[in-house]
């Protein structure tokens, strides 16, 4: 089965789906040039019941890339906001096992309250949302896939809010590149 028709069948985005067009998984990898539809790949792969057998990273891997995406944006929040930036500290914890997932829902809702707050401000407001998603994302294993991708769109959104597509781009350029130093691709089912 080739990557497309894994695609189909996980449901991802049209867009997606047409960009990959016959790329096998390693060429997608290679060239992808958005953090979000490859955080959506791997949380998605993650949750697949065979996933060790793949070789695709565990539910704590691709929340610190989601983590790593999210803190892309702190650039965008006030020095004295520190809500955001405590979220990625505190779930870095928890993927290290120093922080409670209790802990982590608590850090997620004072950074979703900081995004709250600064909403007139669409960067500080993206970038807060950023380190909230990755925050949910470990919080909730289940929808994982959905989370560290809206990280990463957020975090990304943080830089055109402030700026042009050109910003845009360059961030998601960044996000995949940490994204790939971090998650390697594993193997699809029949590869």
């Amino acid at each position: 089965m080739k990557l497309k028709d894994h695609l189909q069948k996980m449901e991802a985005c049209g867009p997606a789906i047409k960009w990959v067009g016959n790329k096998t998984l390693y060429q997608a990898w290679r060239q992808c040039k958005r953090a979000d539809w490859m955080l959506w790949l791997v949380a998605k792969m993650c949750q697949h019941p065979k996933r060790k057998k793949l070789g695709w990273p565990t539910h704590k891997q691709v929340v610190l890339a989601a983590c790593d995406c999210a803190e892309t944006s702190l650039i965008y929040v006030p020095n004295d906001e520190q809500r955001p930036a405590n979220a990625i500290k505190t779930t870095r914890a928890w993927c290290r096992g120093r922080a409670t997932i209790k802990e982590v829902k608590k850090a997620y809702d004072a950074a979703y309250a900081a995004a709250y707050a600064y909403a007139a401000y669409a960067a500080y407001a993206y970038a807060a949302y950023a380190a909230a998603y990755a925050d949910a994302a470990a919080a909730d294993a289940a929808a994982a896939y959905a989370y560290a991708a809206y990280a990463a769109a957020a975090a990304a959104d943080a830089a055109a809010a402030d700026a042009d597509a050109a910003a845009d781009a360059a961030i998601h350029k960044k996000m995949c590149k940490l994204i790939r130093k971090r998650l390697k691709p594993g193997r699809l089912p029949n590869d």
